[in-house]
This record gives C-alpha cells, sequence and structure tokens, in this order.
C-alpha cells in the first residue's frame, strides 16, 4: 500500500475561499490582534504567516510588541484593554513568554469570546462538552485532516500520542465527540514499553510530541490514518515524528512534514477569529 498525502495547503485553500467570501459580506471587518512580549525568532515564522493569511482573508491585523521586561499584570492589563475595545475580534499571545510569565494565567485573562488560539478554560470546557466554537487551532487542523479522508469515524480505534494541552488533550475531545473510541499515550507509555502495542492498534494515529523518528513506520497498522503533528530539524531537513517513508508503505492516508498539519494550523486561527467576530455581532 502507498499512502494518500493528506496536504493542508490545499485543504486550507478551500477553507479560505469559504472564509473569504464569509467576510466579504460584512459591514465591518473582523480584526485580529497578535501580542509578542519582546522580539522572538521562534515566533517570528508564525506571525508572518498570520499577518499575510489575514490580509489575504479580508482581517485586520495588528501586532503589539511589548518590552521584554513587562510583567505579568502589565501584561494582563494590556489584554484587558484589548477585551473592552469593540474593534477587536480576536487576541492571540504569542508563545514562549519571558520565563516569569505564567502562560496559562495570561491566557485565562482574555475573554472566552475573543480567545483565537481557543486555550480559553471556558472554551476548553466546551470542547470537553462537544459545544466549542472556539477550539485549539492545532488540534482543529488535525481533525479537519481525519476528516478531509471520507473514513467513516463512527467506532474507529484511534491512539493519540502526546498529552498536551494545545493538541493532544483536546484532540482527544474531539475524536470522542465524533465517537471514536480514543487512546491518550504519554511520556509514561513510553517508558513503560508498551507505546509500539498502542500504536499498532491504531486506526487513527495522530503523534504530537516532538521527537525524531519517535513512532516506526513498522508499527503502522495497515490502512491507517496518520496525522504527524511533530515538526523536527534533524540536520538541514525538517522531520516529523513517524518514519515518514516506511509508514507510507502501510498506512492509507499520512500527512507530509512539512506540509501537513502546519499549512491549516494558522488556517483554523483565521477560523476561530471569523467565529470570534460573528459571536460578537
Amino acid at each position: 500500500m502507498s499512502a494518500k498525502l493528506l496536504e493542508g495547503k490545499i485543504i486550507a485553500g478551500k477553507i479560505k475561499e469559504d472564509l473569504k467570501r464569509e467576510i466579504a459580506g460584512f459591514r465591518e471587518k473582523p480584526k485580529l490582534v497578535s501580542i509578542e512580549v519582546g522580539e522572538n525568532a521562534a515566533s517570528a515564522v508564525y506571525i508572518k504567516s498570520q499577518k499575510r493569511n489575514a490580509e489575504n482573508l479580508g482581517i485586520e491585523y495588528e501586532l503589539k510588541t511589548l518590552d521584554a521586561k513587562i510583567t505579568q499584570q502589565g501584561l494582563i492589563e494590556e489584554i484587558k484593554k484589548l477585551n473592552q475595545d469593540k474593534t477587536v475580534s480576536g487576541i492571540i499571545v504569542q508563545l514562549p513568554l519571558p520565563k516569569e510569565i505564567d502562560h496559562k494565567v495570561v491566557m485565562s485573562a482574555i475573554t472566552p469570546e475573543k480567545d483565537a488560539e481557543g486555550m480559553h478554560p471556558e472554551n476548553l470546557g466546551r470542547v470537553l462538552l462537544g459545544s466549542a466554537k472556539l477550539a485549539p487551532c492545532t488540534a482543529k487542523a488535525a481533525m479537519e485532516l481525519i476528516e478531509s479522508t471520507g473514513v467513516n469515524l463512527y467506532g474507529k480505534e484511534a491512539v493519540v500520542v502526546g498529552h498536551s494541552e494545545i493538541v493532544g488533550k483536546p484532540l482527544s475531545m474531539l475524536l470522542l465527540n465524533k465517537f471514536v473510541t480514543t487512546c491518550v499515550c504519554h511520556i509514561a507509555t513510553g517508558e513503560r514499553g508498551v507505546l509500539p502495542e498502542h500504536v499498532k492498534r491504531a486506526e487513527i494515529l495522530v503523534v504530537a510530541v516532538g521527537k525524531a523518528g519517535l513512532v516506526r513506520g513498522d508499527w503502522i497498522r495497515e490502512g491507517a490514518i496518520v496525522i504527524d503533528v511533530g515538526i523536527n530539524r534533524v540536520g538541514d531537513k525538517l522531520v516529523g515524528d513517524v518514519e515518514f517513508e516506511k509508514a507510507s508503505e502501510k498506512a492509507a492516508f499520512i500527512t507530509p512534514v512539512p506540509g501537513g498539519v502546519g499549512p491549516l494550523t494558522v488556517t483554523m486561527l483565521m477560523k476561530n477569529v471569523v467565529e470570534s467576530f460573528k459571536m460578537s455581532l
């Protein structure tokens, strides 16, 4: 079997066309404000992508770069101003933040309706309840890729490797809401030595750890859907968490790295901004 590539760029293009038509029909334009604390090379590429995508869709975009020495309370005060600004539809705080600032406290300061990343506790709670309008962007991107296969998900066995608040935990809830039988693996699974046996059962496999080649290709179940969220630099190449070549021989569908989940993540951010705008009307 040779796996079909799930290319995020193609799926993102279709979603963007729908968003562009929807935004063109609004009397006013949605606005996304991105907050950066100090200048950070790690977030520069994502910020550039946000700006380009927003402007192409007709979403106003503003980058607020704050002093790297700002206190946690000072950052929260800036967020409160944006919460009260009726022209602002969505707010995103770029990570990483200085070590003195607790990013969970900061995320909680954003009003839930303007939470462009879907990371406010209230929005995460709605993911659990199956009623979320705003959900974490990378988890939404992974779910969009899974659903794009057209495979009937009801009752399928899924394994999510990685249990972060950004991907693993919310995605497991999104899968459960589709009646997928879902198992979540993490560092303790690997330390116990039972990760391979879990992976081998997966009809749907999502790996989001950030460790190159963590999942061997020969672990993949025949005909599986493989979503590789990991992106790692090995020499001069970017690779995922899954051994791509060998996995491609067994999977029915697989995401490339780069080019899979990444292009779709920023599109989900824009989708959240539009949803926030509609909630404010």
